[in-house]
């Protein structure tokens, strides 16, 4: 039964898939950041206070974890952040 939805990362996916052992590999291979470091890096960004960022652009962003600002554009294709919320970001994922 579905209660909810909710936009996560990759690595806060991995939490919930502890009795399968395939899909956990699967993220691994994709992924460069633990479950700790995700929420981590999710609760800076969400203390960053930007309104144009969702849970589904932050989810993104750790997925991806962008390392200059032309990394960050491409990810957050429909918003444009300005100069100083760029930097904010990036220093939210740096760290």
């Amino acid at each position: 039964m579905i209660k909810g939805m909710k936009a996560i990362s990759m690595p806060e996916a991995n939490e919930y898939l502890e009795d399968n052992p395939e899909a956990q590999s699967f993220i691994k291979n994709f992924t460069t950041t633990d479950t700790e470091k995700a929420k981590e890096i999710r609760s800076k960004l969400m203390e960053l206070g930007l309104i144009k960022l969702n849970e589904k652009h932050i989810s993104k962003i750790i997925d991806v974890m962008p390392k200059d600002k032309n990394d960050l554009n491409d990810i957050l294709n429909d918003v444009t952040l300005d100069e100083n919320e760029t930097n904010n970001v990036l220093d939210a994922i740096k760290q």
